[in-house]
């Protein structure tokens, strides 16, 4: 009871010291709550949707695209006859059974001939009014349609673009466009993520998104009275011979959950990621914390020790304190992560993913997991103090407060810092000599661990050097002052280690993530400087394929040579060697290979555009065993099967169409029928000599009016490429964002208890004539040699792991390393501002502190 009692008093007593690293544990704890409770959420509100648009039953063909499935490459979605819904009516259990149409291969235009689609990568999904709707949606105003120049919109699409009753839209889709007229308005009942929903009449549905009327693309069974879904499923099994797909409603749900889950765990992981990389530096910032604190209390410590107090006790004492520590921030962070995630929501709505607090879901797990993170890292940053504060002994009641370094356990952590250091860089080299990736990557992983590792550890040792090296540019001209504050941060390397050591994390991560961002798009801009002759690349920003009325409008474009249609096929390949595999063949004009320079390890890639021929890749030609003149068997989806020659193999020494098996456009019609063959995903343009400006213009013109396509000529795509990638990075980069934030924490805190430590001192030194500025100043300047430490190991340690991985992505073609300098300065100078900022607060109070005072403190 007696440790109790002395923790909470010196837990109280130092509350202010504690603050700073309480918000640490604060702010990973909340990141980590946020994300629970923000994923949680979009889960249920995925369920939600699921459950109440799908029947007890539904039935569909076997060959449908599954939820996380793209849409069919053809323009249609796969069907089954009308007939099936009354041979399902018939069937026992059945209550009701009705037909359903749905489609989202479609594009949505307003009368201004803007995209009134989904944004946000949720579907636009074109259909048939039915009974089943009305589980999910309501009509809020207006009706439902009643024939071809008629079409019903959800609410929430309204409201976003500004629809109502009269406006016209024009539904493009494979089988030409659909003009209508809006006459309804559905309100969801549940939350919509996003979607934009069409509802035409059945008819009309049928012959424009199927392309024939009498088919439907499911059909949703109610249940009769007393009859389970599984129940049903069964009977149903039986009455239609197993020719169709059945799924009862949870069956439905799970499969809708499976889908939209790997996007959601790729998403939750990632941000759990940074969560766990704001937890490793603010460990640094609770050792800190805690070590200061017990060299402050060395006498203190020493009394107690004198008095009785076993080094059980005492050590104990420091431990409850950091249970303390981690209760209050973790407890904090649990109701912080909530309001995150709140935030993450609004933000995601206001770009297009609507998601609604009515549907905010915390699980018992949330606050528990969060609680026993927070507590256990405390706990166990604070461990090694506490350690250290039980080995006081009762003679350091008569010494000065503070204890002196052990030399020979700095010797000894030094030689494993090398060690460390010097395996990881090994295991870095090892990952740059890699002649496959998985290799290498299992060698780049603990090459970054190591030395990761390495540089904490030897971290006070590097202090001494580097401080000093910083001091000659950027103390030194501050004179005496600039002085101090060198000495100041050389007083203590292992504290100044363990700060510098905790922005080095994030900083390493930001410089890595640079130069191997910079070094993709300068790769992927090189190897479309050397392989790609298109003069210019028409496709959709979503991936749906091109329609045929913009492929005429393409086709009719003056001032070009020639237009590449390219496609997509799904089909299985027989190999001489008897296996067969699952494989997507890339069917093009024979002008590809003009738009696409590919070099050839054998045979001649024109021919592989001749009749019944192909080409492959020289990967799948060495691990199966084909070489030219070989026959494979190839099986085309939803067509016949071939023999197909290899005329050609090429190398898979690229970065564009890397593995890609070609063949002609004329050999796929061969085997697959007009209805079955995909639409082009692609088509390449070349412009007529000196005609590049005119044909450029003239096909931005022919797509006008659709807009779901763009026309990029190879500056735009290099731009675009550059694009994808910079938001990508700054998405990481605001992510690491909170672990610099920890780490800035650590900063202040390191010099706010620094000025606590050397109250004394700092009294003397005003005593003698340093004035406010100066001494402000001091410390202003001893933070920022701080971070810029931090800063110098982190962006070193970071290029070298960004080196080590590009090394490894030139297995996969990337084969080009650029460093991004202007980012790497403006790191470190950014660097000197968040130690500037850091000593902001710390050298305000002590700017205040009263001379006779400080020098009366003991």
């Amino acid at each position: 009871m007696t440790v109790v009692k002395t923790s909470v008093r010196n837990f109280l007593a130092h509350k202010g010291r504690m603050a700073l690293s309480a918000v640490a544990v604060l702010l990973s704890v909340a990141f980590v709550s946020g994300t629970l409770v923000f994923t949680d959420t979009m889960n249920t509100t995925f369920d939600k949707l699921f459950a109440s648009t799908s029947s007890d039953v539904t039935v569909s063909p076997k060959g449908a695209a599954a939820a996380d499935e793209m849409p069919s490459q053809t323009g249609k979605p796969e069907s089954l006859p009308a007939s099936v819904v009354a041979r399902v009516e018939k069937s026992p259990g059945v209550k009701s059974a009705e037909g359903a149409v749905s489609s989202m291969s479609v594009t949505v235009v307003d009368s201004e001939n803007e995209n009134v689609g989904a944004s946000s990568g949720a579907p636009t999904i074109a259909g048939n009014w039915t009974r089943n709707d009305l589980r999910s949606m309501e009509i809020t105003s207006g009706h439902a349609p009643r024939g071809p120049t008629e079409v019903m919109v959800d609410a929430d699409t309204a409201d976003k673009h500004g629809l109502k009753l009269g406006d016209e839209l024009r539904t493009i889709v494979v089988t030409g466009d659909i003009k209508a007229k809006i006459v309804g308005i559905a309100t969801f009942k549940v939350t919509n993520p996003g979607a934009t929903i069409l509802y035409f009449d059945t008819e009309t549905a049928q012959r424009g998104l199927l392309g024939e009327t009498g088919r439907f693309t499911q059909i949703n069974v109610v249940a009769g009275q007393g009859v389970s879904d599984t129940q049903l499923k069964t009977d149903l099994a039986g009455s239609l011979d197993g020719a169709y797909k059945l799924q009862t409603q949870k069956e439905m749900t799970d499969s809708g959950r499976e889908s939209v889950g790997s996007f959601l765990d790729v998403m939750k992981y990632a941000m759990l990621g940074f969560a766990g990389i704001a937890f490793l530096v603010g460990i640094f910032l609770i050792v800190n914390t805690f070590s200061m604190l017990v060299a402050q209390r060395t006498r203190e410590i020493g009394l107690m020790r004198a008095i009785g107090s076993s080094r059980k006790q005492v050590n104990r004492s420091v431990l409850l304190e950091a249970v303390l520590l981690g209760v209050v921030g973790s407890i904090a962070g649990v109701a912080a992560g909530v309001g995150l995630a709140v935030g993450l929501m609004k933000l995601m709505s206001a770009i297009g993913m609507e998601l609604s607090t009515q549907d905010l879901t915390v699980k018992w797990t949330t606050p528990a997991v969060g609680l026993a993170l927070g507590v256990i890292v405390t706990v166990l940053a604070a461990y090694i103090p506490a350690r250290r504060a039980g080995k006081i002994s009762p003679m350091a009641a008569l010494r000065d407060a503070g204890t002196p370094a052990d030399g020979r356990a700095g010797r000894i952590r030094g030689t494993i810092g090398l060690l460390l250091t010097a395996g990881g860089v090994a295991a870095l080299l090892t990952a740059t000599q890699a002649e496959k990736a998985s290799e290498g990557s299992l060698f780049l992983g603990l090459g970054v661990v190591f030395t990761l590792i390495g540089f904490v550890v030897v971290g006070p040792l590097l202090a001494g050097f580097f401080v000093r090296v910083l001091s000659l540019f950027v103390l030194r001209a501050w004179g005496p002052v600039g002085r101090m504050a060198e000495r100041n941060a050389l007083r203590n390397p292992r504290r100044t280690g363990a700060t510098g050591a905790a922005l080095m994390i994030g900083l390493a991560l930001v410089a890595c993530l640079s130069v191997v961002g910079s070094s993709m798009v300068a790769s992927a801009t090189d190897e479309l400087d050397k392989s790609v002759g298109a003069d210019f690349i028409i496709q959709s920003s979503s991936g749906q394929p091109i329609v045929p009325q913009a492929q005429k409008a393409l086709e009719a474009a003056p001032h070009t040579s020639h237009i590449t249609e390219y496609k997509s096929i799904e089909a299985k390949l027989t190999t001489p060697d008897g296996k067969t595999v699952s494989e997507d063949l890339a069917a093009a004009d024979s002008t590809y290979a003009q738009d696409l320079r590919r070099e050839t390890v054998a045979g001649e890639l024109s021919a592989a555009y001749g009749k019944d021929a192909m080409s492959v890749g020289d990967t799948f030609a060495e691990e199966h065993g084909v070489k030219v003149g070989d026959v494979l068997t190839v099986a085309f989806k939803g067509g016949e099967t071939g023999k197909l020659k290899v005329a050609a193999i090429t190398s898979d020494d690229v970065s564009v169409d890397k593995g890609a098996k070609y063949l002609s456009i004329a050999t796929a019609e061969r085997y697959l029928s007009a209805e079955r063959l995909p639409k082009n995903i692609l088509m390449f343009a070349a412009a007529d000599d000196g005609k590049e400006k005119e044909a450029y213009a003239a096909l931005k013109d022919s797509l006008a009016p659709y807009p779901q396509y763009k026309v990029q000529d190879q500056t735009d795509f290099k731009q675009d490429l550059k694009d994808q990638i910079g938001q990508l990075l700054n998405i990481v980069y605001g992510l690491l964002g909170l672990a610099i934030i920890v780490a800035v924490l650590g900063v202040v805190n390191t010099l706010a208890l620094s000025v606590v430590e050397r109250t004394r001192e700092i009294g003397l030194l005003r005593a003698i004539g340093l004035s406010r500025r100066q001494l402000r100043r001091m410390i202003r300047l001893e933070s920022v040699v701080i971070a810029l430490f931090g800063a110098l190991l982190g962006l070193g340690l970071g290029m070298g792991w960004g080196t080590a991985a590009q090394k490894i992505l030139a297995l996969e073609g990337l084969g080009v390393l650029e460093i991004p300098w202007p980012t790497i300065g403006g790191v470190f100078v950014a660097s000197a501002f968040v130690g500037l900022f850091a000593a902001l607060v710390p050298a305000f109070r002590a700017g205040r502190m009263n001379v006779l005072n400080a020098i009366a403190t003991d």
